[in-house]
């Protein structure tokens, strides 16, 4: 089993559907006060699947985003990486490989590093974590994930998250339908919504960052209904003016619903490769009878379609139909376009600091 890992330019790196993992995400990052580090990740296939020819070789772009905690201390990020997907019963050891090869090219202050993993959640694909419905009731307590991913590894040193980063569950929907046929896939009444909006007179156009600060006003007004942290303008801003604005890069499009010139809803649509992403929304709750929203999201979709993706990715739901669940009206809302739901593995540490990492992690229980 190899696992060999050598620094790359990050605007070197290939295209990629995984958006956390593009030039362009380093680069809006670097804005938040992280380092980014790229690397080329090359691996022997047996470390992927056991019954795989340890001399065929599979290899990626990595990146890797470093944050300091204190003047001295940091710890390193991988955002929905590493992408090559081991079969289960590796997991746990293609990590720790890979944590201990990376090791040498992090600050020797590293306290720990984190995946946020995209690979499919295994506990999604065993029926008794299922209720009656057919509702994913989710993954088991941590200390039973840490068992199983913990499985065959030397050092048993893989920890849940004490939370995760980047969303956990989201829904793909299919961009190689026609539009009819992703319009019949709907649920009754998102169907008809998009329909309400249309024949309203909802008109949805792509703004520049002249209209950042509508969109702003947008977001603080959802963030304030929804209890939600607040960002700056700022941060907004820097994902307009970082994208790259090619199909061979990462392409951003602020979008906007207005009716009579008042603008009612608004998101961000982001392209990368073969995906589109629905990266944030915000919204009024003026005129809601309007069903802003909706269009908006059609629109949005179409887009997608028209550009050459052949998926969209809701970014970010709640796991399952539980009321009490604070992104249920999200998942609610993004159900009824018709998707279907993936549950991934979430974010996984592995210290190299055991006694400060200890510490880190009663600061983020705190929290």
């Amino acid at each position: 089993m190899i696992c060999n890992l050598e620094k790359k330019d990050i605007e070197e790196f290939k295209t990629t559907n995984i958006l956390p993992q593009t030039p362009f995400w380093a680069r809006v990052k670097r804005n938040q006060g992280f380092i980014p580090k790229g690397f080329e990740l090359t691996i022997s296939k047996d470390l992927l699947f056991s019954t795989a020819n340890s001399l065929e070789k599979k290899s990626e772009d990595l990146l890797v985003l470093i944050k300091y905690v204190d003047n001295v201390n940091c710890f390193a990020y991988i955002p929905y990486g590493p992408k090559l997907e081991p079969a289960f019963e590796n997991q746990g050891l293609f990590l720790e490989q890979l944590s201990e090869s990376i090791k040498p090219f992090l600050p020797p202050n590293c306290i720990f590093i984190r995946y946020d993993l995209i690979w499919e959640n295994q506990w999604a694909l065993e029926e008794e974590y299922f209720d009656n419905h057919g509702n994913w009731i989710g993954p088991p307590p941590s200390a039973t994930q840490e068992y199983r991913l913990n499985f065959n590894t030397a050092n048993w040193n893989l920890h849940k998250s004490i939370e995760d980063n980047l969303p956990k569950n989201t829904f793909f929907l299919d961009l190689t339908l026609k539009d009819q046929d992703l319009l019949n896939n709907m649920r009754y009444n998102t169907r008809y919504n998009v329909k309400k909006a249309n024949k309203k007179g909802i008109r949805v156009l792509e703004y520049g960052i002249d209209h950042i600060g509508q969109w702003y006003k947008l977001y603080q007004e959802t963030a304030m209904r929804h209890n939600m942290p607040l960002q700056n303008q700022e941060y907004f801003a820097a994902i307009l003016k970082n994208q790259d604005n090619s199909k061979k890069g990462v392409s951003v499009k602020m979008l906007m619903a207005d009716f009579g010139g008042s603008f009612l809803s608004s998101m961000f649509l982001v392209l990368s490769k073969k995906r589109g992403t629905y990266l944030y929304g915000a919204s009024t709750s003026c005129k809601n009878n309007l069903m802003a929203s909706y269009s908006l999201q059609w629109e949005s979709i179409r887009i997608a379609k028209e550009w050459g993706c052949s998926e969209y990715d809701m970014f970010g739901s709640a796991p399952n139909l539980n009321q009490a669940h604070p992104l249920h009206g999200v998942h609610i809302y993004k159900k009824g376009f018709g998707g279907n739901i993936y549950h991934r593995m979430g974010c996984w540490d592995y210290p190299y600091n055991k006694k400060l990492y200890n510490l880190y992690r009663v600061q983020e229980i705190k929290k």
